[in-house]
């Protein structure tokens, strides 16, 4: 499958500047270009590399000036990165068809509909009373569990578990291994040990949410769990029970929030971060990798280290820490004058 510089720029909207007919078949990045593939320049201290990639096609931003010259045809555009990703979905969508209809072995209890474009793949187990929208690809040996509900457009992979009850939305994708509405960590303490705390809630992903492989999501204990609309998690997340996360949020792999803490919009959460429970963290918050959050965190705040502080206060205790070896030396060499 191969197209010309002038039919990507007619699918994203972008300028030519070079030759229009030269053929790409192929990605790469732009330090290891080669020829018949396309490229693109998004960070700034990858500039030098278009200088000599052998990359056919590279995507720049419409402002873009070049300070030498560039053998490759560029295709000039808003957002390069964005634009790559546009360029993606769509050779993905070709080479990958949705698959369809119902693979034996599999179970679907009786009374349960399968849409227009529904794929059930062998192996899977569809509980009673479960609802799906059109074209949800429910993927081999992935478990449904009774009453639950998965929009429409929706991707549910390999081994999978949504246990009962629990309500996806649509365009949803949870990766291969995920758990969505196993039981909350809820045990109340008595004489003899820990009397287990029934977990009678449910988790609820609204749209356009995507969950990597191997996390796993909480029910509530009452109430539900709520992942709100175009939250992304990493894989190897642990989500307790009754957490909200907010809008847009985005959080890379093995962090973990405790239960019933509450996580604004457009946060971006690096890996690694520990949440405590029973805590408020508001909109549009940055949070560094292997930050740990023990108490609320007003709107808008970047944050590193534990206990949590402002990510230039981290930066600056991380030096003081890097130069107490000196210090002690020449408080030493101080005291040692003093006692001459």
């Amino acid at each position: 499958m191969q197209f010309s510089a002038a039919q990507i720029a007619s699918i994203v909207n972008g300028e030519v500047e070079g030759d229009a007919q030269v053929m790409v078949h192929t990605f790469a990045k732009i330090e290891e270009g080669h020829n018949g593939a396309i490229s693109f320049l998004a960070n700034p201290k990858y500039t030098h590399h278009i200088y000599n990639t052998e990359s056919s096609i590279v995507l720049v931003k419409k402002d873009f000036k070049a300070e030498q010259p560039i053998k490759a045809t560029l295709i000039r555009v808003d957002d390069p990165y964005a634009t790559l990703a546009q360029l993606l979905v769509m050779v993905d969508q070709l080479l990958n068809p949705q698959p369809t209809g119902i693979e034996s072995p599999s179970f679907v209890s009786e009374g349960v509909e399968l849409p227009e474009g529904t794929y059930v793949g062998a192996f899977a187990y569809i509980g009673k009373n479960v609802k799906l929208g059109k074209n949800v690809k429910i993927y081999p040996q992935a478990y449904i569990g009774d009453n639950v509900e998965i929009g429409e457009n929706s991707i549910i992979y390999s081994g999978v578990k949504i246990y009962k009850g629990c309500k996806i939305g649509a365009r949803c994708i949870l990766h291969a291994g995920s758990v969505v509405g196993s039981d909350g960590f809820g045990f109340a303490p008595v004489a003899s040990g820990y009397n287990k705390i029934p977990q009678i809630g449910n988790v609820v992903l609204a749209d356009d949410v995507e969950i990597g492989a191997n996390t796993t999501i909480d029910r509530a204990t009452m109430g539900s769990t709520k992942i709100n609309q175009g939250v992304k998690l990493d894989n190897l997340i642990q989500v307790a029970h009754n957490v909200e996360i907010g809008e847009n949020t985005v959080m890379a792999a093995q962090s973990g929030i405790a239960g019933s803490t509450k996580i604004g919009s457009n946060c971006m959460i690096g890996g690694q971060v520990g949440f405590a429970g029973h805590i408020t963290v508001g909109n549009n918050v940055q949070v560094g990798a292997q930050t740990g959050i023990p108490s609320n965190i007003s709107d808008g705040r970047r944050i590193m280290g534990y206990p949590a502080t402002d990510a230039t206060d981290f930066a600056r205790q991380t030096i003081y820490i890097k130069n107490l070896g000196k210090l002690n030396d020449r408080v030493k060499e101080i005291e040692k004058k003093l006692e001459n």
